[in-house]
C-alpha cells in the first residue's frame, strides 16, 4: 500500500511539474520579442502599404480612403452587433461626433462581424440610431489596426494630417476618459 501511494504521489508531481507553463522569454535588447517572427504586441502591425490608402467599403458601395478626409481628426470603430462593449460605445462616438462636428471629426463604423452577421447591421444601426457612415475595412486596414488580438471593439484615431494618435481595444470608463482625451488631442491638432 505504500509503495503504491508513494508512486502515486510521484506520478502527481511529475505530471503537475511537467503541465506548467513555459516561462515568458526574456530579451536582452530593444526588440519586441517574437513567436516565429510575428511580433507579440498589441500595437498595430507595421503597414503593408501607406496607412492612407488603406479604405474600407461603405454599404451603399463607395470606397473611401484615410486620405480623403485629411483635415479632419477620424475615429476608425471596429464593431459587430453581437459585441456588448461595442453597444456600449456607440452612443459615445455619437456623442463625440456631435461635440466635435462633423468639420472636425470623422466617425466611421468598421464592421468586422462577417458575413453571417451582416444582415443584423441595418435593424442594429437603426435600433442604435447610428448617424455616421458604416463600412466594412478592407484586410489590409484590419490587420494593421488589430495586430495580434482579434477583440472587438477597436477604436483608432488619426489626427488631422492621417498620423495614429492612439489605439483602443474594448471600452470601459478608463478607456472612455482615454478615448476623449485622445480624440481632443487628434482634433487639436494642426
Amino acid at each position: 500500500m505504500r509503495l503504491f501511494a508513494f508512486c502515486l504521489f510521484t506520478f502527481a508531481f511529475l505530471l503537475a511539474s511537467a503541465c506548467r507553463p513555459a516561462a515568458a522569454p526574456v530579451t536582452v535588447s530593444k526588440t519586441p520579442v517574437s513567436i516565429n517572427n510575428v511580433p507579440q504586441t498589441n500595437a498595430p502591425m507595421p503597414p503593408s502599404k501607406p496607412i492612407e490608402e488603406m479604405f474600407w467599403a461603405k454599404f451603399d458601395g463607395q470606397t473611401q480612403k484615410l486620405k480623403e478626409l485629411q483635415g479632419k481628426a477620424v475615429i476608425l470603430d471596429f464593431w459587430a452587433t453581437y459585441c456588448p462593449p461595442c453597444i456600449e460605445e456607440i452612443p459615445h462616438l455619437k456623442e463625440l461626433q456631435k461635440k466635435y462636428g462633423k468639420e472636425n471629426l470623422e466617425v466611421i463604423g468598421l464592421h468586422v462581424g462577417g458575413d453571417e452577421d451582416r444582415p443584423q447591421v441595418p435593424a442594429f444601426a437603426e435600433r442604435l440610431k447610428i448617424d455616421y457612415p458604416l463600412a466594412t475595412p478592407e484586410d489590409q486596414l484590419i490587420r494593421f489596426i488589430f495586430g495580434n488580438d482579434d477583440t472587438i471593439p477597436q477604436t483608432a484615431i488619426f489626427d488631422r494630417k492621417g498620423n495614429l494618435v492612439s489605439k483602443f481595444t474594448g471600452f470601459s470608463p478608463d478607456i472612455k476618459k482615454d478615448l476623449d482625451a485622445a480624440v481632443e488631442k487628434a482634433v487639436n491638432s494642426k
